[in-house]
């Protein structure tokens, strides 16, 4: 039996995942938030006919699988974080194992399971009706405070430190 925490801090958690759909690029691919716990976050990508890579067989291309995993992965490690600091991608490997069912939504659990004090690592699944044949599986490294951008609490975008 696997027990499930609640992410460390709500009240930052809840303001990040809206930012992760509010992103121009995920408002354009339809991302949405199912679920977040403490080192895990669940995305879903909804299936849209202009995100086809392949018209002849109606599957999603996988740039959009990609940006649905990054999101996942990132938003993997809010859930454990104590106050808001930026994150970047530094390294995400995929193994795509089979083209998503046309017609269908795309979900991705990703977990962050080591947070260092720079690096955080994920790894993910992007699914359809079930875990048992997954779409794809990915690794993923991130960098702590990449940069002086940070989302604060409230969602919005700010910048520290630097130049500004």
């Amino acid at each position: 039996m696997t027990l499930t925490l609640p992410v460390i801090n709500r009240e930052l958690f809840d303001p990040v995942a809206t930012w992760f759909t509010r992103i121009p690029h995920s408002q354009v691919l339809g991302i949405q938030v199912v679920h977040g716990e403490r080192g895990r976050a669940t995305l879903m990508l909804p299936y849209k006919p202009e995100l086809v890579g392949n018209r002849k067989t109606g599957v999603l291309h996988g740039g959009v699988i990609t940006s649905l995993i990054d999101n996942a992965s990132g938003l993997s490690i809010y859930s454990l974080l104590e106050q808001a600091e930026a994150i970047a991608t530094l390294d995400l490997r995929i193994d795509y194992l089979r083209p998503a069912t046309p017609g269908l939504p795309v979900y991705c659990m990703a977990e962050c399971y080591r947070l260092s004090r720079q690096i955080a690592f994920t790894r993910a699944t992007a699914y359809q009706d079930d875990n048992s044949q997954p779409v794809a599986y990915s690794v993923g490294t991130f960098m702590r405070g990449a940069n002086s951008g940070v989302i604060t609490g409230d969602g919005n975008a700010e910048k520290h430190g630097g130049n500004q």
